[in-house]
């Protein structure tokens, strides 16, 4: 966790002891996600539109593929195929980290968090 993060929990763990909290408007209902807000007003039909068609943005697709490729390669007893789902995952994941443009949260892929911290301790 960097920094900013532990500063970050440290207050808000010193409001939730003020009791900060506590009352605050709409507490205990469940949130409103479909806000948009967030997405420049210029934007919020054609986003509008594409949700309602099922679209979704491609990095959220190409996360699913790589979630999907992680459970397939489960299920595959051939050692040939397996290498070469690896060789697609392994693809798949460098090119979300390109789409991003910053990096891949290894938290979310505990496997190869892994290898890479046991590369970089050699």
């Amino acid at each position: 966790m960097d920094i900013f993060s532990k500063i970050a929990e440290q207050k808000i763990r010193e409001a939730i002891e003020r009791g900060d909290f506590d009352r605050l408007e709409n507490s205990g209902r469940p949130l409103n996600l479909e806000d948009e807000i967030w997405i420049p007003e210029d934007l919020r039909s054609a986003y509008r539109i594409l949700k309602n068609a099922g679209c979704i943005p491609p990095e959220l697709e190409l996360r699913k593929e790589v979630l999907n490729l992680r459970e397939l390669l489960d299920t595959i007893d051939d050692d040939k195929e397996r290498i070469r789902k690896i060789r697609e995952l392994n693809f798949k994941l460098m090119k979300l980290g390109e789409m991003r443009k910053r990096p891949l949260n290894l938290d979310q892929f505990p496997e190869y968090e892994e290898k890479i911290c046991g590369r970089l301790t050699e």
